[in-house]
């Protein structure tokens, strides 16, 4: 049992899991899951969270990283405010950046693989064919720029993994949002213009691991099967929730009151080629997922 300096989590680690582990964002809903599942494989996990580990201090991250001397740092710490990020740009650069490189500095000094989280909004959206891995990004926000700032910290030998729609069971998403409101009103409207692929932190949470485990490099897309427009995926969430989808409207980006302030891509579809091509096996459609989860969240209601 053992404290870093300047952390607050205490190390509880046993002798028998596959490989040590530390999940940073651990109390977020994809860190949580990451964790979560990493453990019921039998690995020796250390998660924390922004509250135990601030990642955006150089030394409390080399502290932590040194004490626990993983074999693998899963790293799903971010700001995701993506409106937010517009109006602090220094906070999105130190939360979504900096911290990078401070992980892969305490990384390459113990030995410990690093596999860190990026996003679809890297890219600018204008392509009208899914994005694969060597696509160049252009992103329109200040959320992207920050994330891609860390991708390009996090290093060579780091596995980079750009995902988009997260949806778990522990945090604030598309679908637990859609639950609520429809409890709350008869009519919704959502976008139809913006296009993606959702993604479960119950089927992302396992590849992270093998990633982590087979020491992989580079960019990878990860995503759930099938892409849809926010619209459409809004439609799904309320049929599996058992309500009529025609209480959905479709309505453009533009005639959104009041606008966001971050600018969206309209195509953020992620192919997931280098996945596929080095043999792994692909994310399920994510209707399964989808209703996994809407009956975990809704199914009491």
């Amino acid at each position: 049992m053992g404290t870093a300096e300047g952390t607050h989590f205490s190390l509880a680690i046993g002798n028998n899991g596959d490989m040590r582990l530390l999940v940073t964002g651990a109390g977020g809903q994809l860190g949580r899951d990451v964790a979560a599942h990493c453990s019921e494989r039998g690995d020796d996990v250390v998660g924390v969270s922004h509250a135990e580990l601030d990642v955006t201090q150089r030394d409390h991250v080399h502290g932590a990283v040194t004490l626990i001397r993983p074999d693998a740092i899963i790293n799903c710490a971010a700001w995701t405010a993506v409106d937010a990020c517009e109006s602090d740009e220094q906070r999105a650069f130190l939360e979504n950046a900096l911290s990078v490189r401070w992980l892969r500095e305490a990384a390459s000094r113990t030995g410990s693989h690093l596999v860190t989280v990026s996003t679809d909004y890297v890219f600018d959206g204008s392509q009208p064919e899914p994005y694969r891995e060597w696509d160049t990004p252009h992103p329109l926000s200040v959320y992207g720029a920050s994330k891609l700032a860390g991708e390009h910290e996090a290093g060579p030998d780091a596995a980079v993994v750009r995902s988009s729609w997260v949806c778990g069971e522990h945090g604030s998403n598309m679908v637990a949002t859609v639950l609520r409101l429809i409890g709350e009103r008869n009519h919704l409207s959502f976008v139809d213009d913006q296009r993606g692929c959702p993604t479960f932190t119950a089927d992302l949470a396992p590849a992270l691991r093998q990633l982590a485990v087979d020491r992989r490099s580079g960019i990878h897309h990860l995503t759930n099967a099938r892409p849809v427009s926010w619209f459409e995926f809004v439609q799904e969430i309320v049929s599996a929730a058992g309500k009529d989808p025609s209480m959905v409207s479709p309505i453009a980006t533009a005639d959104l009151e009041p606008p966001r302030a971050a600018p969206r891509p309209m195509n953020s579809v992620l192919d997931n080629f280098v996945w596929r091509s080095a043999g792994c096996i692909p994310l399920r459609d994510h209707q399964a997922p989808l209703e996994e989860l809407v009956a975990a969240l809704y199914g009491g209601n």
